[in-house]
């Protein structure tokens, strides 16, 4: 959480990133109701018109709020699935430090995201968007390994919503340890791709995130 400032500091109006991060912590915490301009001022104990120093209004700052999304989530997952793996099994690992991460992907800024596009009509189409170019990343990393497009396509989709719904589901967190999910990692990867994963390609992922073999 945002460290409440202690004592209101005159002609101090914060920074734009210390209001962007109050109204993610706020977003996450209440929705997309709870993101507005007095409660994230008391939350910092600064000036209303403190804000107006580096937001326009608050659709600026919501504008902040989805462009973060977009740059975190959607930029970080075309990212990975182009990075360098030798084989399939290993690409689909490489994904899976998304699912692990919250610096590469953020769950709970996606299931927030989610629910605040069921009231903003706008939002919604940015999010069908971003599951297209997600999936279209996803198709592109199981093509270069040479599976057929329309395989790769539905494998693409496979991956992408099992998370979707693992997030939906609101059990990827801290509240899962992370041991059981570690375990199941390779069995997701042999069914997303139908090969098995080497002994060497789980070394070197387990020992990514503090796991062992």
């Amino acid at each position: 959480m945002t460290e409440h400032l202690t004592e209101k500091t005159s002609g101090w109006r914060g920074t734009r990133d210390i209001w962007l991060q109050a109204a993610y912590e706020a977003l996450l915490e209440h929705g997309i109701d709870g993101v507005k301009v007095m409660p994230l001022a008391d939350r910092l104990n600064l000036s209303r018109t403190s804000f107006y120093g580096h937001f326009s209004d608050r659709q600026d700052l919501l504008d902040a709020l989805v462009t973060l999304w977009q740059s975190k989530n959607t930029g970080n997952l075309i990212r990975r699935s182009e990075d360098y793996a030798d084989s399939i099994t290993e690409a689909i690992l490489n994904i899976f430090d998304l699912w692990l991460v919250p610096n590469l992907f953020d769950s709970q800024l996606e299931f927030a995201v989610r629910n605040w596009a069921h009231t903003d009509e706008s939002l919604a189409s940015l999010l069908e968007t971003a599951d297209c170019v997600r999936i279209d990343a996803l198709q592109a990393m199981f093509e270069r390994f040479g599976f057929e497009a329309g395989h790769a396509n539905i494998r693409a989709n496979t991956v992408y919503q099992t998370q979707i719904g693992y997030i939906s589901m609101r059990k990827d967190g801290p509240q899962e340890p992370l041991a059981p999910r570690l375990s199941r990692m390779p069995y997701y990867a042999e069914i997303f791709s139908g090969q098995k994963v080497t002994d060497a390609e789980l070394a070197r992922f387990l020992s990514r995130h503090g796991g062992t073999g």
